[in-house]
C-alpha cells in the first residue's frame, strides 16, 4: 500500500516543470494520436539500439535520451536511428555481439533527422482517455466532466464507480475527489480487466486513492468498504439490478444526500432504470444526452496571387482576375510553350518573393468547419438524488437550531419590540 505522499507524486495529480527519468509521458503526434510511454534513460529491455531506449512512431524515432530533461510541452525533433542493427533473437546474436564490441558499450549520440517531430505533454485524465489501451468502451471527457459536475464531486467526496472498464472515468474521478479524505470505490466484475486496471493504478501511484475490487455488484452488492459514499456512477449493462444494493445502512452515507448517475446506451435501459429509481425513493430524476462537435477555424485565401503556395485555393477571386488570366492563356497559345514556361516561372517567382513581406495569418476569409466524425458514442445519462435520511431526533434538533426556545432566551422580534418601546419612552420623556 502506498502512502499519501506517494499519491501526491502521481503524475496525474502533480508534475514537475521538466521531464525526469521514469516519468509517464504522452508523445503527442497528432490530435487523435497520443502514445503513452515510460521514459527510461537506459535500455533495460535490451532492444539493441545504439541510442538506448527508443520510441518508434509513424512520424519518426525518438530516443528517450532526447526526451528526458526537457520542459513539458516541448517540441522534439525525430532522430535518425539505425533500426537494422537491432538484435532479433538468436539469428542476430552474433551481429549484436560484434556491434557491442565495436561500440565498447558507449551509447551513440542521437542524430537529428531531416523531418518528423512530436510534442511531450504531461498525463492528465483528458489526455489519458484519448491514449489509453481500450479494453471496453470508454467514458470520454465531455461525458465525465459533466457527470462529475452533476454529482458535485470535489475534494473529500466518496464516490462509487461500478464498471471501471478501461479506467477512463476512474482517473477523472481521482483528480476531482483528491484531498480531504476523498476516495473512489471502484468495482469491476471482469477478472482480466480488473487485473490490468489494478496494475495501471499502481504504476500511476493512484492505488491508495482508489479502492478497486473484483466483484459483480448486480449480484453481490457494494459492501466491503469502511467508507460511505455520497456519489454513485453506474456504467453497467443493467444498472437497475444494482440499485437495490444502494441502501442505508449500507454503502451510502446516512447524513448526506446521495447523487447518482447511470450511463446507458439505449432508451429501453433508461426506462427500466427510471422505473426502479422511483420505486426505491430516488427523486429529481432527469435524463440527459450529451453531443459534442469540434470546429476547425481557419483562414481561406483565394486568388491568383496565391498560386503555388501550399494549402491555398488559386482560383480567380474576381472577374478581373479571371479575364486577365484568360488573356495570358490566349497569348501563350499564340507564342507557344516556351513563352508559357517563362511566363509561369516568372509569375511563381514573383509570388514567392512577395510572400516574405505578407502577413498570411491575418489575410483571407475567416471560416470554420465542423468535424465529419467526432470521437464519442451515443449514451443517455440518468441523474437522481436520494434525500438525506431524516428521523424524529433530527427534526427536533433542527427545530431547536432555528426556532429559539422562549423559556431559555428571547426571540429576535421580542428584542426589537423592547428596544422600540424603550426609544419611544425616552422620546416622550424629553
Amino acid at each position: 500500500m502506498t502512502t499519501s505522499s506517494a499519491i501526491s507524486r502521481s503524475p496525474f495529480l502533480n508534475y514537475t516543470k521538466t521531464i525526469e527519468d521514469e516519468n509517464l509521458a504522452l508523445l503527442y503526434l497528432r490530435r487523435d494520436i497520443q502514445i503513452p510511454i515510460i521514459l527510461n534513460a537506459q535500455d533495460r529491455d535490451d532492444e539493441g539500439y545504439h541510442e538506448g531506449k527508443v520510441a518508434n512512431t509513424r512520424f519518426g524515432s525518438f530516443p528517450h535520451s532526447t526526451l528526458i530533461g526537457v520542459r513539458w510541452g516541448s517540441q522534439i525533433r525525430a532522430s535518425t536511428v539505425d533500426t537494422g542493427s537491432r538484435g532479433r533473437g538468436k539469428r542476430n546474436q552474433k551481429r549484436k555481439l560484434e556491434d557491442e564490441a565495436q561500440d565498447s558499450d558507449v551509447t551513440k549520440v542521437p542524430v537529428r533527422a531531416d523531418s518528423g517531430f512530436a510534442h511531450l505533454i504531461p498525463p492528465t485524465p483528458e489526455n489519458w482517455t484519448t491514449s489509453l489501451p481500450h479494453r471496453t468502451q470508454v467514458v470520454y471527457t465531455h461525458d465525465s466532466s459533466y457527470i462529475l459536475q452533476r454529482l458535485r464531486a470535489r475534494p473529500g467526496t466518496i464516490i462509487i464507480e461500478a464498471g471501471a472498464g478501461s479506467g477512463s472515468f476512474t482517473h477523472a474521478a481521482c483528480r476531482a475527489v483528491y484531498g480531504h479524505g476523498g476516495k473512489v470505490l471502484s468495482f469491476e466484475f471482469h477478472q482480466p480487466r480488473y487485473e490490468k486496471l489494478q496494475a495501471e493504478l499502481q504504476a500511476h501511484k493512484l492505488d491508495d486513492l482508489v479502492e478497486l475490487r473484483h466483484r459483480d455488484v448486480c449480484q453481490d452488492g457494494f459492501e466491503g468498504s469502511d467508507h460511505k459514499a455520497n456519489a454513485v456512477f453506474l456504467d453497467l449493462p443493467a444498472p437497475w439490478l444494482a440499485l437495490k444494493h444502494l441502501t442505508r445502512p449500507g454503502p451510502l452515507a446516512r447524513d448526506k444526500a446521495v447523487r447518482i448517475c447511470t450511463f446507458s446506451p439505449c432508451i429501453e435501459q433508461v426506462q427500466r432504470t427510471v422505473g426502479d429509481m422511483r420505486n426505491l425513493g430516488w427523486v429529481d430524476i432527469e435524463m440527459v444526452e450529451i453531443t459534442a462537435r469540434r470546429f476547425e477555424v481557419r483562414r481561406d485565401r483565394v486568388g491568383h496571387q496565391e498560386e503555388g503556395l501550399k494549402g491555398v485555393n488559386s482560383n480567380a477571386a474576381s472577374v478581373d482576375e479571371a479575364v486577365s488570366r484568360l488573356a495570358e492563356i490566349q497569348k501563350r497559345m499564340i507564342h507557344g510553350d516556351d513563352e508559357e514556361r517563362v511566363t509561369k516561372q516568372c509569375r511563381l517567382a514573383k509570388i514567392k518573393e512577395a510572400q516574405t513581406g505578407r502577413k498570411l495569418h491575418i489575410e483571407g476569409y475567416l471560416t470554420h468547419r465542423s468535424e465529419i466524425e467526432a470521437k464519442l458514442h451515443t449514451s443517455y445519462l440518468v441523474f437522481a438524488i436520494l434525500p438525506m435520511e431524516w428521523s424524529e431526533d433530527d427534526e427536533v434538533k433542527a427545530q431547536n437550531q432555528v426556532i429559539p426556545d422562549p423559556k431559555k432566551e428571547k426571540g429576535k422580534k421580542q428584542i426589537r419590540r423592547e428596544l422600540r418601546a424603550k426609544d419611544e419612552a425616552n422620546g416622550n420623556a424629553e
